[in-house]
């Protein structure tokens, strides 16, 4: 029992240390506002991962599906459609942001105004195939926002 103590701390710090090596960050988050009855927004973001690796999934209390998208030309046509993930490649940054890569958040449990904050966490898999979660919290701006240049 007299370990007990010693073993708390060890554990604390080891947490600690692993935050401290986060891989990827997440910068500029952000949630675009819906109106009633809306039920699905996208989540907005620069993610840079140091070591390199794939953005493989997110998710949020405040939506039923959380998915990865992609906006793209087909003809003279912009689709949207879902990806398996988005490459990030070492050090540099990605931005998910409207009319390209951005994350979809689907069946809304309310409607998200300006001024709320939406908690998301990213997936992120390294080039060794370990996995990283960044959660983080996206401010909810008005329906007519445009992103932040970086």
């Amino acid at each position: 029992m007299k370990f007990l103590p010693t073993l708390a701390l060890a554990c604390a710090l080891a947490a600690g240390a692993a935050a401290a090596h986060a891989q990827t960050t997440v910068k500029d988050a952000w949630v675009r506002g819906t109106v009633p009855q809306q039920k699905a927004t996208g989540l907005f973001a620069q993610l840079t991962s140091a070591g390199g690796g794939k953005l493989v999934s997110a998710s949020s209390p405040v939506a039923g599906i959380v998915e990865i998208h992609e906006m793209a030309m087909a003809g003279d046509v912009m689709k949207m459609r879902a990806v398996t993930g988005i490459e990030l490649p070492a050090g540099k940054a990605v931005d998910l942001k409207p009319g390209g890569y951005h994350v979809m958040l689907m069946d809304l449990k309310q409607p998200l105004k300006e001024g709320d904050t939406v908690q998301v966490t990213f997936v992120i898999e390294g080039k060794d195939g370990k996995r990283e979660s960044v959660a983080v919290k996206a401010p909810v701006k008005a329906l007519t926002a445009t992103p932040h240049k970086h």
